[in-house]
């Protein structure tokens, strides 16, 4: 009855549109406003452009304003029509049907479908046909660096040419160790995750175990929805296991400005904000920040809605006003609590006793400090209470604790305000913990915290999150996702290109217990996904961007899987997983433009040669290597990271100072295993497969004319290479070239 209803009122409102609101377009707006010519992107020819709307939004909900000509926006320019044209138009706009956005309607599974079946239809529709499966050896390298981030071996290699099955292939890069960190390092991206506050000061933080519990989760395939549930609250599980804690870690990511000076309560304030914003874009691909100051104005998300989420996330409690100021004590644990401290029971009960003892302490010094206009030196005061501090320093067990930046729910929560134009001193109406009205209901009644957050969130009820996450699945696959906007799943994002494929793989991935390697498993394993990637006139000519995919696209590495595939190639590679962040080599004077300048002493033995994502994250001074090759600056959810192509990144290949050892590693590793055509094996560890006789001629030229220069110049031969050995700085030579070629920094 209810879609009868609302056919009925569609119908009337299509009928109302051509017998009486098109005849006043096309007399006084079409002029700039047609299909022809979209003035601000805007046309008023049909119903639904006029609901596309123009860069003002959808004009249903702008035209009334410009007409009145009460606002910034009057229309028609120099004129105004008449009172009763104005009440004409307008009665017709709020007639419309209210038609629920795609995105928030559940998905319904087709019936009988594949993935291979969809797109086959969308292509047959264009009038195009898929490309043929790539080569055995062009596969295997992609299946490799998409799912753990490493290349193949020449072993694995040969094994697959060989005959083994490229199931069994999928299958143990599944269960590999170093699947995790691959598909760690996309989530890491979103939850913004770095090694540092990104304050002008960049002090360093305790949030590794976090990384490496993502890594470790991943690797369990823990199922997603507890996946989520244990960062969005973990610590609010019953009798929560010190995992479940440090997973709230996620949380904690956010900036803080800890500078002499600052007001402590703005940024705690501008923290919740950030994971209310982190929250909407990761979960549910919704721009929730556009309502921190305003009514959202093309979703339907309100103000005070946007408040009421932030209540979920304003009772830790962190560094603010209630806490002494870091000029004051000097401590980073007080400024970053509260932590999970991690070790022996007695070790971990007495560190928290002095801890409680020093917080208590330094809150009484600061309050002292603050309470004289001046301090002079030497005075008692201060002198007895820094005495005293650092007695209590003296009692705190050896070796400490290992510790975790966490999320603690408070006793007793804050109250929360709707922040009149977002400023955190201007609170308006007292707002509770709500969910977003414009989604399902909350199945356990009325919200408390964040763990009935997190069970709303996961609700099979909920039509965004298995479509926003399998979006981004897709997208790592194939460079873009079935809906382009990945971060905007609202009106003002794009529309799935493949609806019911997108709501076929969301399903399947709710279906299949939220399993994140079955769904990996389902994509890798279509014909879709193993097509070549060579460019065709006919896709060129109908689909140029190819997001019908009748081919598979050619992706640049990430940065730091570029890093981690010359440590293959050079053999160097440390494959150890998890741990503290390491400090690999970079250039001279990289830390130079932080305000408090940090060291950089680059590690030694094999931790230097550790997989990228385990390099530590400076957000004011990030590792020069990973900022060239596009890797996010960690301010905020990055789910999408560009790729760009700049001269730049070929320097970076060619001089950076670990480029060159891995260079020199594998001139060795060629010399010692290449056997009789160290030409053919040094391309084969670098592209897995062979040279063609073009490029193995071409690069046995090289390898002679650089031979033949360093057999009369020894010194540079080893200021190349490390030893005057004329074939080995040739071979290094070969090795800068072959890791510095598009082919090897790019996905085929």
């Amino acid at each position: 009855m209810h879609r009868l209803l609302l056919l009925s009122a569609s119908l009337a409102f299509t009928q109302d549109f051509n017998a009486e609101i098109r005849p006043l377009l096309q007399k006084n707006c079409l002029g700039c406003h047609s299909e022809a010519k979209e003035t601000s992107g805007l046309s008023l020819e049909s119903i639904a452009a006029i609901r596309k709307g123009g860069n003002r939004g959808p004009a249903t909900q702008t035209i009334a304003a410009a007409l009145h000509q009460t606002g910034d926006l009057k229309m028609p320019p120099g004129r105004k029509l008449a009172d009763a044209e104005i009440a004409l138009i307008e009665r017709w706009a709020a007639a419309q049907p209210k038609i629920a956005h795609w995105s928030f309607v559940s998905p319904k599974k087709p019936a009988a479908a594949t993935i291979d079946s969809l797109i086959g239809a969308r292509l047959a529709k264009a009038g195009l046909k898929p490309s043929s499966e790539a080569e055995k050896v062009t596969l295997l390298r992609r299946v490799h660096l998409d799912l753990t981030g490493i290349a193949p071996s020449p072993r694995e290699i040969d094994a697959f040419v060989g005959g083994k099955s490229y199931e069994s292939v999928v299958d143990e890069l599944l269960a590999s160790k170093h699947y995790g960190e691959r598909w760690a390092r996309h989530w890491l991206d979103q939850v913004r995750y770095a090694d540092s506050d990104g304050g002008s000061r960049d002090e360093p933080r305790q949030i590794w175990r976090y990384r490496e519990w993502v890594i470790k989760s991943l690797n369990a395939d823990q199922p997603f929805d507890r996946f989520v549930v244990e960062q969005l609250a973990g610590d609010l599980l019953p009798n929560a296991t010190d995992d479940q804690r440090i997973a709230t870690g996620m949380q904690r990511n956010s900036l803080l400005q800890i500078e002499a000076g600052t007001d402590r309560e703005l940024y705690r304030t501008e923290a919740v904000s950030d994971r209310v914003d982190m929250f909407g874009t990761v979960f549910l691909g919704l721009s929730t920040g556009c309502a921190r100051c305003h009514d959202h104005k093309f979703d339907p998300i309100s103000q005070k809605e946007y408040y009421q989420l932030f209540s979920f996330f304003n009772n830790v409690n962190e560094y603010s006003n209630d806490l002494p100021p870091f000029s004051d004590t000097n401590d980073l644990e007080i400024t970053h609590q509260p932590f999970v401290a991690l070790g022996k029971p007695e070790t971990v009960a007495k560190y928290k006793a002095v801890r409680s003892m020093l917080l208590a302490l330094q809150q009484e010094r600061s309050a002292y400090l603050n309470g004289r206009a001046t301090v002079l030196s030497g005075d008692p005061g201060v002198t007895a209470r820094n005495e005293a501090v650092a007695s209590l320093k003296k009692m705190l067990p050896s070796p400490a604790p290992g510790l975790s930046m966490v999320m603690e729910e408070m006793a007793t929560p804050r109250e929360a305000h709707v922040l009149l134009g977002g400023d955190y001193q201007r609170k308006g109406q007292r707002v509770q913990a709500e969910i977003l009205s414009s989604l399902h209901g909350n199945p356990d009644g009325k919200p408390k915290n964040r763990l009935d957050l997190a069970n709303w969130l996961v609700d099979k009820n909920n039509p965004l999150l298995a479509r926003v996450t399998v979006n981004r699945m897709w997208m790592r696959y194939f460079g873009r996702g079935i809906v382009a906007t990945d971060n905007d799943f609202g009106r003002m994002g794009d529309r799935p290109s493949h609806p019911e494929l997108l709501d076929y793989l969301a399903a399947e991935f709710m279906d299949r217990g939220w399993s994140q390697k079955a769904l990996h498993k389902l994509i890798v394993t279509s014909a879709t996904y193993k097509q070549s990637s060579s460019a065709r006139a006919d896709i060129d000519k109908i689909d140029s961007q190819n997001i019908f995919l009748a081919r598979q696209n050619r992706l640049r590495l990430d940065a730091e899987i570029i890093r981690d595939a010359a440590l293959t190639a050079s053999g160097l590679l440390n494959g150890t997983v998890g741990g503290p962040s390491v400090f690999p080599p970079q250039p001279d004077g990289a830390m130079d433009a932080s305000q408090v300048k940090k060291s950089w002493k680059a590690s030694t033995g094999g931790d230097r040669y550790r997989r990228g994502i385990y390099t530590h994250f400076w957000r004011i001074t990030p590792h020069p290597a990973l900022m060239v090759f596009d890797g996010p600056n960690g301010m905020m959810a990055c789910t999408r990271r560009a790729r760009s192509n700049t001269p730049l990144q070929a320097l970076t290949l060619l001089n950076d100072l670990a480029f060159h050892e891995m260079a020199q590693a594998m001139a060795k590793r060629v010399a010692s295993e290449g056997g009789d055509d160290k030409i053919a094996y040094a391309f084969r560890l670098v592209h897995t497969r062979p040279p063609s006789a073009k490029e193995h001629a071409r690069l046995k030229q090289l390898y002679q004319t650089e031979l033949d220069d360093f057999q009369s110049k020894p010194a540079d031969a080893k200021q190349l290479a490390g030893a005057e050995d004329a074939p080995l700085a040739a071979l290094t030579s070969l090795a800068r070239v072959l890791l510095n070629t598009d082919e090897f920094i790019t996905r085929e």
